[in-house]
């Protein structure tokens, strides 16, 4: 039986950890070359992430295994959220324990954390074109395309796929 999956706000001390995993993540997902790329940069700069956005982490045994960034409409983090919506972005597992569960309990718990904030009514992400475990993961869970609200990342010919689930 695996350990129970744990997830909580991040604190200054899981930051390393964090950029470590989403780093880690989208390489080992093939998603950029390396870990220079301007976008993988931004990424891994948890501190200025967590200064705009709600950051949370996934923990097994008091090691952190993966994390999400949760953003409401006109925060800076939020690309496509609507009004009533929470976007989490950025979901990511440690590539040494993917598809152990940690990822489908982050999914969970905003889901749960959605269903108590007034005046949000679903819940919105944005994925690559190309990442079907993420797809997966996210049909698994509930949630549906929203192929109209689909959009191209600034400045270049990046797809990102947009999926929505009411709560």
């Amino acid at each position: 039986m695996q350990p129970q999956i744990r997830v909580r706000p991040a604190v200054e001390a899981d930051y390393d950890a964090v950029a470590r995993i989403t780093r880690d993540s989208y390489l080992a997902a093939g998603y950029f070359e390396d870990a220079d790329h301007p976008y993988m940069r931004k990424v891994q700069d948890v501190a200025l992430r967590a200064g705009h956005a709600t950051i949370w982490v996934a923990e097994r045994d008091g090691v952190v295994v993966g994390s999400v960034t949760l953003a409401r409409a006109g925060e800076p983090y939020a690309d496509i959220a609507l009004e009533d919506e929470l976007e989490f972005r950025m979901l990511v597992v440690d590539p040494a324990v993917q598809r152990s569960g940690a990822g489908k309990a982050m999914v969970e718990a905003i889901l749960d954390y959605a269903r108590q904030l007034e005046g949000v009514r679903a819940v919105a992400l944005t994925t690559g074109q190309t990442w079907e475990s993420a797809h997966g993961l996210y049909r698994k869970t509930g949630f549906h395309r929203v192929p109209e609200r689909d959009w191209l990342v600034p400045g270049t010919d990046i797809k990102l796929l947009v999926y929505r689930l009411d709560v």
